[in-house]
């Protein structure tokens, strides 16, 4: 058995087709992984709160909110004063929603496309979800005869849950935390619009009016990540896409996103998507 510090996790099923994961913990915890994937996530809040940072900017998560990240997001969780706190994670992708109900995938994965990807749901909803996940997870944990049959079903019901609720109400983006979480956030979606041009701290601090030191320190705690990781983040998912989605050669993709250096852009494209770019394009059928 795990000592009380050791988180307490179990899981069913395998990412991407259909993986859920509960996770208990009680010391700080921030991902160590920046990472984005090409897979649907829920994450639930069971007990506790978080920060995420999700494509532009950090939430303050909270017990019963439901995070939906789409495909290719950058996305990292982060301590939020509370140490403790439950969570699960659901991770499935394209075909398997398709097999659950081919007949209303776009509306099933309707969460997924809007401009917030936080839904606080009602109380009522919320405790409806909340049932729906603790019957979930029993079933996982405890593994009776058939309990395999379970998780496939119980997501297609949360999905609806959430679908039904967004297409009935028109909710605007949680507040940021802070009038610095706003600022911040204009600073990312500025290099998430111009990781094509140089993107120097300097440049920015005098855009953005702070302190490059300030800037510096304040979009680390906020964001979750370290300036210049971010840039080159943003920067090779963008490439990732152009190799999926384009005819580009690939050394045009890298002048594309903002590389100067074809050397530095196999490499930092090899670190963060562990194989190369022509070895990543091969797997979406193009040479």
């Amino acid at each position: 058995m795990p000592t009380e510090q050791e988180p307490f996790s179990y899981s069913f099923g395998d990412t991407p087709e259909l993986y859920v994961e509960y996770m208990k913990r009680s010391e700080a915890f921030t991902m160590s992984v920046d990472h984005y994937h090409a897979y649907y996530e829920i994450y639930y809040m069971l007990s506790g709160k978080r920060l995420y940072f999700i494509r532009d900017r950090s939430y303050a998560v909270e017990q019963g909110d439901l995070v939906f990240i789409p495909k290719h997001e950058l996305h990292k969780t982060m301590h939020a004063g509370e140490a403790a706190h439950e969570r699960v994670i659901i991770h499935f992708d394209d075909d398997t929603v398709e097999k659950w109900s081919s007949e209303h995938v776009g509306y099933l994965l309707s969460s997924f496309r809007q401009d917030s990807p936080i839904i606080r749901l009602p109380l009522s909803e919320q405790n409806r979800a909340l049932q729906l996940i603790r019957q979930l997870l029993s079933e996982i944990e405890n593994k009776p005869t058939g309990y395999e049959l379970i998780p496939g079903p119980a997501i297609v019901e949360l999905l609806l849950i959430a679908a039904r609720y967004v297409e009935k109400h028109d909710f605007a983006p949680l507040q940021h935390e802070t009038p610095m979480h706003a600022k911040i956030t204009e600073v990312v979606r500025h290099i998430n619009a111009s990781y094509a041009e140089p993107l120097r701290l300097g440049d920015l601090s005098e855009r953005f009016f702070i302190s490059s030191y300030y800037l510096s320190r304040m979009f680390k705690e906020i964001t979750g990540f370290a300036f210049s990781d971010y840039v080159v983040l943003t920067r090779i998912k963008e490439a990732q896409r152009l190799l999926r989605d384009s005819e580009s050669s690939i050394s045009e993709i890298a002048v594309a996103v903002g590389f100067e250096n074809f050397s530095h852009f196999g490499k930092m494209f090899k670190k963060i998507a562990r194989q190369s770019p022509r070895d990543y394009r091969k797997q979406y059928g193009k040479s």
